[in-house]
């Protein structure tokens, strides 16, 4: 199946041009907080799309996997129009301009912003994929239900999680306050206030809102275009994209004739890609020589014949928001998530994939996200060698034997090969009777690369 490569120039690209915002979203905001707090019915109240699609999701109500929605954010060209009534937002497969619906306004509302979400469980169970989705967010959304106490388990461990990562852009959301009558609000608004204290979010905005009845959803639209910018993108380096999902797009019943190849969904970091370009996937697939029985690593090429943005079909896709990737890889390669945590990009233009690191680390002084009866044990005990560890590097999420520590420096081994770059953070967690707590985070120093070879 030929794919012609398309011309494009990144010089003349920008993040907030029309021809890039009209089919793709540039920046990533993360949905965080504690669980039924309200976080997929925010993203549903924004962008129109239910991210609880899975069956179990539905019978326990709760996030399991990524969830992610695109939408577009529009404000009236009319400067008589009241705000923040004078800004929208819509699906991601609406034009970049209608008519203004408020009776004798007469303007034109204007695309403004294309957003991604990335929308979290809230489950302690599911903190590693909180992790892996912290990976490409630019900004986050944290939610608090103001009719429960405040600060509930996961709200303070998310919370640490993209700080950990760097997040400055974070916008705290008081939800449900029509469940509660306006003094409580107020007692939960101090609650909020002084968790905050000391945190990344002190001197965030506390913005009451409804998600499910969408009230003050449209003030929440304002402050994301005025406060939360674009980060700066190079649009010139060789393409970078975090794979945080991937899947298996073929139905039961189809004809060969019919079946498409492997998808790969993400963010891209940095560069451009375009449909018909070579791609490759680091660190590949473990697979097991069947003459010598040994398991070695085989990086995954191929071509991209496709790039979608939800219902948007593109020629090319630029540095933010989240979207597919189709392949002409075998499907069995991507179903479920199986290449979740893989770098894709141009061929041998890829970070070397280490199957050792060697970090500098710093612990938390307590464990957050405890339950009031395990409070007493959560003191964070300093890493020791031979125990295991869980660390998040970009999207992937895998475990760790450390193997030496001195001082804040450690060295772990892998037990499964990732690409990574030194200078890049990564979350640790530490497994505490059936769950896995976030524990600190580190930043790799260097690492033993992995011979990739002719592979």
């Amino acid at each position: 199946m030929a794919t012609t490569t398309i011309a494009v120039d990144p010089t003349t690209l920008s993040p907030t041009s029309l021809e890039v915002m009209a089919n793709q979203a540039t920046i990533n905001i993360g949905t965080i907080g504690h669980v039924a707090h309200g976080k997929s019915t925010l993203v549903k109240a924004i962008s129109g799309v239910q991210t609880v699609r899975f069956k179990k999701e539905h019978e326990r109500n709760i996030t399991i996997k990524l969830g992610y929605a695109n939408a577009k954010i529009y404000k009236c060209d009319n400067e008589e129009c009241p705000r923040p009534g004078c800004y929208e937002s819509k699906g991601s497969a609406e034009p970049v301009e209608y008519s203004c619906k408020r009776s004798g306004c007469g303007g034109t509302m204007k695309l403004v912003r294309h957003i991604s979400f990335v929308d979290c469980p809230g489950h302690d169970v599911y903190m590693m994929t909180m992790l892996s989705g912290a990976a490409v967010m630019d900004a986050a959304m944290l939610l608090v239900a103001a009719n429960e106490p405040c600060p509930q388990p996961q709200t303070s461990e998310h919370l640490a999680a993209v700080e950990i990562m760097k997040l400055k852009n974070i916008i705290v959301l008081q939800n449900k306050v029509d469940r509660i009558k306006q003094d409580e609000a107020l007692v939960n608004y101090e609650q909020i206030k002084k968790f905050s204290k000391s945190t990344i979010v002190e001197n965030a905005p506390i913005i009451p809102i409804s998600a499910q009845l969408k009230v003050n959803i449209d003030a929440v639209i304002e402050y994301v275009y005025k406060h939360i910018p674009i980060p700066v993108r190079d649009f010139t380096a060789d393409p970078h994209l975090i794979v945080i999902r991937s899947f298996d797009i073929n139905k039961p019943g189809y004809e060969v004739d019919d079946l498409c190849g492997g998808v790969v969904g993400g963010s891209i970091l940095k560069g451009v890609l375009k449909v018909g370009d070579e791609m490759e996937l680091r660190p590949g697939r473990l697979v097991q020589d069947p003459v010598t029985s040994r398991v070695k690593l085989v990086l995954l090429r191929s071509r991209i014949i496709s790039l979608n943005a939800e219902h948007n079909n593109m020629q090319f896709a630029v540095p933010g928001g989240l979207i597919g990737v189709g392949s002409l890889l075998d499907p069995a390669l991507t179903r479920q998530d199986l290449l979740a945590g893989n770098v894709l990009g141009h061929p041998g233009k890829l970070p070397k994939v280490y199957t050792e690191l060697e970090v500098n680390y710093f612990l938390l002084r307590q464990l957050l996200g405890m339950q009031k009866d395990e409070k007493k044990q959560s003191k964070v005990a300093k890493l020791t060698k031979n125990e295991l560890v869980m660390v998040a590097i970009g999207s992937f999420v895998i475990g760790a034997r450390v193997t030496g520590v001195k001082a804040d420096l450690a060295k772990l081994a892998l037990y499964k090969p990732t690409c990574a770059e030194p200078g890049e953070k990564i979350a640790m967690s530490r497994r505490y009777g059936m769950r896995w707590r976030l524990i600190g985070w580190a930043s790799i120093v260097k690492g033993k690369a992995y011979d990739l070879g002719d592979d």
